[in-house]
């Protein structure tokens, strides 16, 4: 399975991005798809968790800015995220088999190249 991840780039507090993660190698419906960020102070943060069936669960930070879409056709995995804020400059990730926002099935998880977000004016 890969992923890639696109559509960072800098923005001003309060702007808006969209990025994409775009799925090879399985059946779009085989894994719940995830977006975690990395900093070099936090770590790994995990942003968002899509289960197959669809439903989406967010971290607390980013409830009611950041929303997640998909197409699956395509087999794309969106991430809308509106209301930028410094605090949410990190390089982003999607990845496979997230339980979770933050907890993932470790014999089944993919991820790819990450994107990077700046958030600042």
């Amino acid at each position: 399975v890969q992923l890639q991840a696109s559509g960072g780039g800098l923005v001003q507090p309060g702007g808006s991005l969209r990025l994409s993660c775009v799925i090879s190698g399985s059946t779009f419906d085989d894994y719940s798809i995830g977006w975690f960020r990395r900093t070099p102070d936090e770590g790994r943060e995990g942003v968002s968790c899509t289960d197959t069936d669809g439903s989406t669960a967010y971290r607390d930070s980013v409830k009611g800015r950041f929303t997640v879409s998909t197409d699956s056709t395509k087999k794309i995995v969106y991430l809308q995220m509106n209301e930028l804020k410094p605090d949410d400059t990190a390089v982003y990730h999607c990845a496979t088999a997230c339980r979770s926002v933050d907890t993932w099935d470790v014999d089944r998880f993919y991820w790819g190249l990450g994107t990077q977000v700046t958030v600042s004016s």
